[in-house]
């Protein structure tokens, strides 16, 4: 979790309590169990972030069909001449500044967690043992009743398996009526399931110990808890002195209980507590104007979130073929044949005539919405196996050229055959996808403080024609122990290391404008794939160039469904 994301979160938390203790406050004569639930939601808040929330809604929400893709990460990247070979996709050794912050905190927040938990099992252990060494009492309870030599007051210990646990001669040192009433509240410590939510706020309070609201949410629940048990006693008992008189010699005569999760007598302000058992007064039922204000802030707290994911259209998902997208007026798909050799490529032959190569549907998803290959996930195993064969006609008023094809398998430069290729995706390979946007680790193209070593590109003059366009223009290459690159930009650059190194968005800081050459034999001889990522890196720093992690959002294309077209 990122500082803005955790930041946020406990802000959310922090407002949710706040939200509560005004709700509390306004409730203060109403009945405890009210309150208490009011505190257990805010505590449970700490471990749910409204964002939760909305992905939840998202996933029942209304979905659109696919719009046109907006220009991802395109790497513009032609095959030199002769043989080229290109990296894998493997992680580069970057410049980065270290940042221990995040490591110290981390271990700050281990550290703390760790001492809560210790101090919680210590106290569970020495409660277990306890247990252990107990006898059986027979008293016609619900839940089984041991008897402990220690002088602990009565409790019971267990979340799912309850045992109540009662201090030897107990009974000699209460009235039988006193002890009917003890008994009383600790059944009501059962039927609540108050071990159960102890032991959910504990865990917030492990993960959350650094925030001081967390320890008081945990004191209001203690009080509470106790509270709404004493107004269930006193609606069936009937006899506050008894009771009063019961609870003070337990609190006279026995130690609390010492661990949040074993709910006993104890665990509230003493002398208010009597106070309001002998007082009499009875907590009020809630009023239909409260039940209104509590029902709208759990509607602006919980489903509100989850409508607006419901009400959040996820773009990009197809249902149907994009019927505002343009179409080829003419296009085939068709298999290529395993085990036989087909020249990858993209060509536009004279009237217009758009051809694909050997292309695989995970290619083309690529190609056609201008990706890279790792951006790319789900579907059979076919989808990035399978290739294909594309020729397609656009209508007679879209002229494309090689130019406006400028083709790797990362992405078409026209933004209309772009749109008629997604068409045609969606339609012959019934696709379906959906986008979805994250926070994670990206990288940064900077100078890095040497001369830079790229020259710009002499571009023909207009009106050379088709011969004089250069077979290599945009490419990015290693053939024969020498990195050439040609009539790129940094933007394509910045494309070609993500698409083959990094795995990442590379986003292009260079601010360097224009189209650039280089041409120069690597510092290897012959290197081999295990180490082409540290020539690459040596190639940015001859440049003049460097990366630097850095975080920002990362967008992945997730095919949900695809089939396998039909010849044609």
């Amino acid at each position: 979790m990122t500082y803005p994301v955790l930041l946020h979160h406990l802000l959310q938390s922090t407002l949710c309590v706040l939200i509560a203790w005004a709700l509390t406050l306004a409730l203060r004569k109403n009945r405890a169990a009210v309150r208490y639930w009011l505190w257990l939601a805010a505590s449970l808040k700490f471990l749910v972030p409204l964002s939760l929330l909305v992905s939840l809604g998202s996933q029942f929400g209304l979905r659109t069909a696919t719009s046109s893709a907006q220009p991802q990460l395109s790497v513009f990247v032609n095959q030199i001449s002769g043989p080229a070979g290109f990296a894998p996709v493997t992680a580069v050794p970057v410049s980065t500044a270290p940042d221990r912050l995040p490591a110290v905190l981390f271990g700050v927040w281990i550290c703390g967690a760790a001492i809560v938990l210790l101090v919680w099992f210590r106290s569970w252990w020495n409660i277990r043992a306890l247990r252990q060494a107990a006898t059986p009492l027979d008293l016609n309870l619900p839940i089984p009743v041991m008897s402990s030599a220690a002088r602990l007051e009565p409790g019971v210990f267990g979340v799912f398996k309850p045992v109540l646990l009662l201090p030897e001669g107990i009974a000699n040192r209460l009235t039988p009526d006193q002890l009917e009433t003890v008994l009383a509240h600790e059944l009501c410590h059962v039927r609540r399931r108050d071990n159960l939510t102890a032991v959910l706020h504990m865990l917030v309070e492990t993960l959350f110990w650094f925030h001081p609201l967390v320890w008081w949410i945990g004191s209001r629940l203690a009080d509470e808890r106790e509270r709404a048990c004493d107004e269930a006693v006193l609606q069936t008992a009937g006899e506050p002195e008894v009771y009063a008189e019961g609870i003070l010699q337990v609190c006279r005569l026995y130690l609390e209980s010492p661990i949040a999760c074993m709910s006993g007598i104890s665990g509230a302000d003493l002398r208010a507590r009597i106070q309001r058992i002998m007082s009499g007064a009875r907590a009020h039922n809630i009023t239909l104007g409260r039940k209104l204000l509590l029902a709208t802030v759990a509607l602006v707290l919980a489903w509100v979130p989850l409508l607006i994911g419901v009400l959040t259209p996820r773009v990009g998902r197809a249902e149907s073929p994009a019927a505002k997208l343009p179409e080829f007026e003419v296009a085939s798909v068709k298999p290529v044949e395993p085990n036989v050799f087909h020249m990858v490529g993209a060509r536009v032959y004279p009237g217009g005539r758009v051809v694909l190569s050997t292309l695989s549907l995970k290619d083309l998803i690529t190609v056609a919405f201008r990706l890279s290959y790792w951006q790319v996930s789900g579907g059979d195993a076919w989808v990035g196996k399978d290739a294909y064969n594309i020729e397609a006609k656009p209508p007679a008023d879209v002229r494309p050229s090689i130019k406006d094809l400028r083709y790797t398998l990362f992405g078409i430069e026209d933004k209309r055959l772009r749109e008629m290729l997604q068409s045609l995706l969606i339609d012959r390979f019934r696709l379906q996808f959906h986008r979805e946007t994250k926070t994670g680790g990206i990288y940064l193209l900077q100078r890095n403080g040497k001369p830079l070593r790229l020259r710009p590109t002499e571009i023909p003059p207009a009106g050379a024609g088709l011969a004089a366009d250069r077979s290599s223009f945009g490419s990015i290459g290693y053939a024969g122990g020498t990195w050439v690159i040609s009539a790129t930009t940094m933007p394509q650059l910045a494309d070609f290391a993500s698409a083959y190194y990094l795995h990442a968005p590379v986003l292009d800081r260079t601010e360097l404008n224009g189209l650039f050459d280089y041409r120069q034999p690597a510092a290897d001889e012959e290197p081999n794939y295990s180490d082409n990522s540290e020539s690459f890196q040596r190639l940015l720093s001859e440049l003049g160039l460097k990366l630097v992690r850095s975080k920002g959002p990362v967008e992945v294309f997730i095919i949900d469904r695809a089939e396998k077209p039909s010849q044609n």
